[in-house]
């Protein structure tokens, strides 16, 4: 630094700090040599703080305004500096200023997928993500804690730590949440306010940051997971018998255009099951010419069969018979009827006592 510069650098009788970076969250006022004249313009914006620093020990702390830097305004430093009867030439002190505006858009998510007992699946790993607000509410125990001697401190350097807690406290939650995959999602908004009370916590005693705000975007589950949930909604449908058929007749004829010669289809229960769709599209049968016919016989009863994981037919007995025939219907394979509570094995169902030995 040449003389002139010096001479600058002592004549400058402003600390202020115009941040449009967005970035900072410390900055460290430029001096040469530390050297501050005495009754120079201290200028705290809004949303900021400015704290000196006199030899390692942090001194006066100021907010938001135009302060003159006089003795009387600067008690602690006076105090340090041994200044007994006031002071006339410059002094020196580093002087922090600290952005206590809101950062927002801050990221987090689980880096690692979390291991959660649910009361249906048992052990299930998730993962999580979201974002969070930050903002600085102690300076002291920042420049303490995180930022030590550098010139400049940005948010993105407290991000790495903030999302390992945010991690962190988010495995602790819902391994003591007590609840299942499906009331995750449900209870989002309950659960993003616990963990951020959680992360509050931990973060703002210690490092003077407070995060007002943190939401989880989305808790997703292995793939095969998701399959056994979708599996397990679309058994549900159940309650509407019509809409329930019609799902399976579309089912199993994926299954068996993909494998026509094997499973049941290879029992002869397929034939039954394109007959079925064959009546279930053919026209209604017409109306007697005479009144006083008889009505056609009740159809017989429409079984429903589990194979590979996935309900299949409608089939009648005789195609149920052909396929214990044929080895691929056991005696624990699971069928249901009109009439049934649930779905049972062949072995407990009367109705089909016999057909299997």
């Amino acid at each position: 630094m040449g003389l002139f510069e010096k001479l600058r650098a002592e004549l400058i009788d402003i600390v202020e700090w115009v941040d449009d970076s967005h970035a900072a969250l410390v900055w460290r006022f430029p001096r040469y040599h530390n050297q501050i004249k005495y009754g120079a313009q201290l200028i705290v914006r809004p949303g900021q703080t400015a704290v000196f620093v006199h030899q390692g020990k942090i001194a006066d702390v100021f907010s938001p305004g135009r302060h003159t830097l006089e003795t009387k305004n600067l008690p602690v430093l006076s105090t340090l500096a041994g200044w007994k009867f006031g002071f006339d030439s410059p002094f020196k002190a580093e002087v922090y200023f600290v952005s206590t505006r809101l950062v927002t858009d801050l990221k987090w998510g689980t880096p690692n997928p979390v291991l959660i007992r649910d009361p249906d699946f048992g052990p299930i790993r998730v993962r999580a993500f979201g974002t969070f607000t930050l903002r600085a509410v102690d300076a002291k125990a920042l420049l303490q804690e995180l930022v030590g001697t550098d010139s400049i401190f940005e948010v993105d350097e407290v991000g790495v730590l903030l999302r390992s807690i945010i991690g962190q406290a988010f495995a602790d939650l819902v391994a003591t949440a007590d609840l299942s995959v499906v009331d995750l999602a449900a209870n989002q908004n309950d659960l993003a306010e616990k963990l951020r009370k959680i992360v509050v916590e931990r973060v703002d005693d210690e490092y003077g940051l407070d995060v007002p705000a943190l939401f989880i975007v989305n808790v997703s589950v292995p793939e095969e997971v998701e399959k056994a949930l979708d599996a397990r909604s679309s058994m549900r449908v159940i309650d509407d018998l019509a809409a329930y058929q019609q799902y399976q007749v579309g089912a199993a004829t994926k299954v068996a255009a993909a494998n026509p010669a094997g499973g049941i289809a290879a029992g002869g229960i397929g034939v039954g099951m394109g007959l079925a769709m064959a009546g279930r599209m053919a026209p209604g049968p017409q109306a007697p010419a005479v009144p006083q016919a008889p009505p056609p016989p009740p159809p017989p009863p429409a079984w429903h069969v589990v194979q590979g994981g996935q309900a299949t037919g409608p089939f009648t007995l005789d195609d149920l018979a052909r396929a214990a025939a044929s080895g691929t219907l056991r005696a624990d394979t699971l069928v249901w009827t009109v009439g049934m509570p649930s779905w049972a094995p062949v072995s407990q169902v009367p109705q089909l006592a016999g057909i299997v030995r």
